[in-house]
């Protein structure tokens, strides 16, 4: 699953959040540190890994 970087307006911190995508498209992202949907999404980091063989 992909990780999101979200900045959580009633808390004032960055989170990050594992969710599906389906999960981030119907905006049910939730603030693990204070509950809040009031999250604001960030720009962050994409990592992808392949196989040796390929």
């Amino acid at each position: 699953m992909p990780l999101y970087e979200f900045y959580c307006d009633k808390c004032a911190k960055e989170v990050s959040v594992t969710m599906t995508i389906s999960e981030r498209g119907k905006g049910q992202a939730t603030c693990p540190q204070c509950g809040s949907r009031e999250l604001r999404a960030l720009m962050g980091t994409f990592f992808t890994q392949t196989s040796k063989k390929s």
